[in-house]
């Protein structure tokens, strides 16, 4: 095995197919069918939920989106009573978006399904020391996505 470090070019370019891949299994895991909610806002509710009440460019920035799009994806969320919006206490200027109960049932019923299949896929498909790279592959991913490049 070569001590020669992968060129990023070529990691880049698995990394999104692998991503990419495991996206679309994620996907057919937990089938939407019966909703009316896209990949976007499904993301987009579940940062809703988990930072708390947020203004909709904080979102655009986060989800790495244009405000317009955000806009939109906010306003099909708030026509479906998955999200509320409120002018913000400290500058009345801003307006601030908060999920609903029933946007936070959504958000809790999604991923059950997905982390309940991918759980299963690691344990069967991965020895010890595979799951703790991945873990490790995951905080790292994480920090890329966080990046300011």
């Amino acid at each position: 095995m070569s001590s020669e470090p992968v060129p990023s070019e070529g990691t880049a370019v698995e990394l999104m197919r692998a991503m990419t891949r495991l996206r679309a299994r994620l996907r057919t895991e937990a089938p939407l069918d019966d909703l009316p909610w896209n990949w976007s806002h499904l993301t987009t509710l579940g940062r809703i939920v988990q930072v708390g009440p947020v203004t909709a460019s904080e979102l655009a920035q986060a989800e790495h989106v244009r405000r317009q799009s955000m806009a939109e994806t906010l306003a099909a969320l708030r026509a479906g009573g998955m999200i509320t919006t409120a002018k913000d206490p400290n500058d009345g200027r801003k307006a601030l978006v908060t999920a609903t109960w029933a946007g936070r049932v959504l958000v809790e019923r999604i991923p059950a399904a997905r982390e309940a299949w991918l759980s299963g896929a690691i344990s069967a498909t991965l020895r010890a020391e595979e799951r703790r790279t991945l873990h490790q592959a995951a905080e790292i991913m994480n920090r890329l996505a966080d990046s300011e490049l």
